[in-house]
């Protein structure tokens, strides 16, 4: 995807100067050295209820990675909730578990979901290029296996987790990261704990050609061609396309998806998204394969679901994840 390459050269090149710059939030200097701030992407003020408790763990010491649990406070004693992890984006370059969007969209998934919910970390690039992000989730899959069975199971995981009932879900790098889950792992590849489905909004998967909503996005958009183009020189191996198997899931390199088991999927898609057709085109050729795919597109541009985490797009998303869960988690154990 070709774009301008940010260049803010000054008179003299004596002092390093910006050559990326992604929302203001990682800035990459002339010298190779990289500035990231400490601000999130959104500003977001909530009243909290209290209806819901959270907590930070390390799941990755290798890295100092952390996790956030978050349980309904009122949680019926011997009640098991399912367990739903979630992936938020940032085109693999920026992004918290601890910013205040992400922070209230992950209480409202437990709050309407009646879920315990894992918000986890992960490398970002440009200090650690893809594929380490995709390593990262699938390490956090398997601490799960080892809270399910090891000896020094979290206690809210202890008392309040369903094991046979978990879900994998993500926001566009998020959902980029849940596809290669569905792919590694699938629903069985983690016993004994059940995978029952996977959930990716508006994932961040392409095509080796660029599509008509790619095409006819319009600069104003929140993700914008120039800003998505951003993202992956920075996110990809130096010298990669959107070839790469990390982005292209039907790409040379990428592996056959005809006999993997993926499990059920739900793609949730912005109508308004520079994705939109690469996420239309991922779900037709995965029911052409013969996956269980459902589709849901709400009315909305990207990352809707992470920066207006208090919306009614958002609502409606979250009434499309309840279906699903009670869909696919509804089986015999």
């Amino acid at each position: 995807m070709a774009a301008p390459t940010d260049s803010h050269t000054p008179a003299t090149t004596n002092e390093p100067y910006v050559v990326e710059d992604c929302r203001g939030l990682l800035k990459v200097m002339s010298d190779g050295s990289i500035i990231r701030s400490e601000n999130p992407l959104v500003v977001l003020t909530f009243a909290d209820d209290g209806s819901v408790e959270s907590k930070d763990l390390v799941f990755n010491s290798t890295h100092s990675l952390y996790v956030r649990l978050y349980r309904p406070v009122k949680t019926p004693p011997n009640t098991k909730l399912p367990i739903l992890f979630y992936f938020y984006g940032g085109g693999f370059c920026i992004g918290s578990r601890t910013w205040p969007n992400n922070h209230a969209v992950c209480r409202r998934l437990s709050a309407e979901l009646s879920a315990l919910v894992l918000s986890f970390d992960y490398r970002l690039a440009p200090e650690h290029r893809l594929p380490a992000a995709i390593e990262d989730a699938e390490a956090a899959l398997l601490w799960l296996k080892s809270q399910c069975t090891g000896p020094d199971t979290d206690p809210w995981l202890a008392e309040s987790g369903d094991f046979s009932k978990v879900f994998i879900s993500g926001e566009s790098a998020g959902g980029n990261l849940t596809h290669h889950m569905a792919v590694k792992i699938g629903p069985t590849g983690l016993s004994p704990v059940q995978i029952r489905g996977f959930i990716l909004i508006v994932p961040a998967l392409l095509e080796k050609e660029l599509t008509r909503s790619e095409l006819e996005c319009p600069e104003t958009a929140f993700l914008n061609p120039e800003t998505c183009a951003r993202y992956l020189r920075l996110a990809l191996p130096v010298g990669a396309t959107r070839e790469h198997p990390a982005l292209n899931p039907f790409g040379p390199e990428s592996p056959n998806l005809e006999n993997v088991d993926m499990g059920p999927i739900l793609v949730i898609a912005a109508e308004r998204d520079l994705l939109m057709d690469n996420n239309l085109n991922y779900v037709d050729r995965l029911k052409k394969m013969g996956k269980k795919v459902e589709l849901v597109q709400i009315a909305e541009e990207h990352a809707f679901f992470s920066v207006e985490p208090l919306s009614e797009a958002t609502g409606e998303a979250i009434q499309a994840i309840d279906r699903f869960m009670n869909q696919t988690g509804a089986g015999s154990d």
